[in-house]
């Protein structure tokens, strides 16, 4: 009998190219992507208090009306409109008063008010509010002038959201105003996915993995695992550090085994080219199914993906600019996604350039960026894939499209703020 409550795995060739295909241009690259994945993550029931950042695995489903009752917008005076007309209008005041949790428990007979609170449930025999500020009374009559407006001043039941009603999709990643009409809703429980895990692994002889620790001329600081494991936890995922590997086939396969366990998808960095030293694509070409794609950008041209005992796993570059560039284009997507999110796609504005620059055709070009004092997107000073110091200077980036462009101070272009990937 299968387990229900084992998600669907993907299938070994999802990330199959068409023979005969080498350069994938980006549109192309992600339209595959969407295609080929799917929610992987299980679900589990929460208090909706404790599903902050959560993916709503089915619609959240309101219990109660919002208002549950018509009630009160303003402070006032309530009474029957159809009791009322033209001119100044003097009503005797009824006993008592309507107020937020202290319902009137009579009736407001025709041709009489009452005096009512913001958010008191409409006695009987009222159906409409005239704002206290609006009027005079000697505390046994109010006073007027009509005509006033039917309904004026109230809400009525069920304007916000009715019983029975979808509060919130399935695929929504609640946020602290969800948790409010979750509450206000009487939803006391959500279905949500468990969160992604993302299992992220460094290789190379030449990485260092401590910071603090001495390092010859030849070595270089993991730089690309901090980084993406803090890019995992700020788009709501659960990280796993699969620590670094030399580039040697039997270690490497050890925490690819230890990734597939532990994981949900597993992102790496470095030796994801199709080169004899790339070790990365050659693992998962003998032992796993590999797919080599070359994408038409700049940076991040090599993305290797495959599956390892059916764990998705994306090979990202090596330099840490081509790192973040490929994980934001399409690790995102792909991981909101496969978690349960729907794919995500970065808000884009047009701005003006601050900046000259002539591009061929055949390559998107990501350039880091950021916003000027005049909202103008200014460009980090290189282009080098190699400055790292250009992702802490940048905000965003700048998309130049694959066709050739000739960019001059003001020409419009596409800038896309981090913000908008989630971080």
């Amino acid at each position: 009998m299968t387990d229900p409550l084992i998600p669907p795995r993907l299938r070994d060739d999802c990330f199959a190219m068409p023979q005969g295909v080498s350069w994938v241009p980006v549109e192309d690259a992600l339209a595959r992507l969407r295609a080929a994945l799917l929610p992987i993550a299980g679900t589990e029931r929460l208090p909706g208090r404790a599903a902050l950042g959560r993916i709503l695995a089915a619609g959240a489903i309101a219990r109660r009306s919002n208002p549950p009752r018509p009630n009160s917008a303003v402070d006032g005076y309530g009474f029957a409109h159809a009791a009322t007309g033209e001119g100044v209008q003097r009503l005797s005041l009824v006993k008592g008063r309507a107020a937020a949790g202290q319902p009137f428990a009579g009736v407001v007979p025709p041709g009489q008010a009452i005096r009512i609170l913001t958010g008191a449930i409409l006695p009987d025999g009222v159906d409409t509010v005239v704002l206290e500020e609006d009027c005079a009374t000697d505390a046994t009559t109010v006073a007027f002038d009509g005509p006033v407006k039917p309904r004026a001043n109230t809400r009525q039941a069920g304007e916000d959201v009715t019983e029975g009603a979808e509060a919130l999709r399935a695929g929504h990643r609640l946020r602290p105003p969800d948790l409010a009409l979750l509450a206000a809703l009487g939803i006391a429980e959500v279905e949500v996915y468990r969160p992604l895990r993302v299992g992220v692994l460094s290789t190379g002889d030449e990485i260092v993995d401590d910071p603090g620790a001495a390092a010859e001329p030849h070595q270089i600081f993991d730089a690309n695992r901090p980084m993406l494991l803090a890019l995992a936890e700020s788009w709501g995922f659960a990280p796993v550090d699969l620590g670094h590997a030399i580039d040697d086939p039997t270690a490497i396969a050890e925490c690819l085994d230890r990734g597939a366990a532990a994981a949900d998808v597993i992102l790496t960095s470095g030796g994801a080219s199709a080169g004899d030293e790339d070790h990365i694509s050659v693992l998962l070409r003998t032992r796993g199914t590999l797919s080599s794609w070359r994408i038409a950008m700049k940076p991040g041209r090599p993305l290797a993906l495959a599956l390892w005992q059916g764990t998705p796993v994306f090979g990202l570059p090596g330099n840490p600019v081509a790192a973040l560039v490929c994980a934001l284009i399409f690790a995102r997507p792909a991981l909101s996604q496969m978690a349960g999110a729907g794919w995500a796609e970065p808000q884009a504005f047009t701005v003006p350039a601050a900046f000259a620059k002539r591009k061929k055709a055949g390559r998107r070009e990501y350039l880091r960026a950021r916003l000027n004092a005049e909202g103008r997107a200014e460009v980090f000073a290189s282009e080098g894939s190699g400055r790292i110091s250009g992702l802490s200077w940048a905000t965003g980036l700048v998309e130049l499209p694959d066709a050739a462009a000739e960019i001059t101070p003001g020409t419009p272009v596409r800038y896309l703020p981090f913000a908008s990937f989630g971080f």
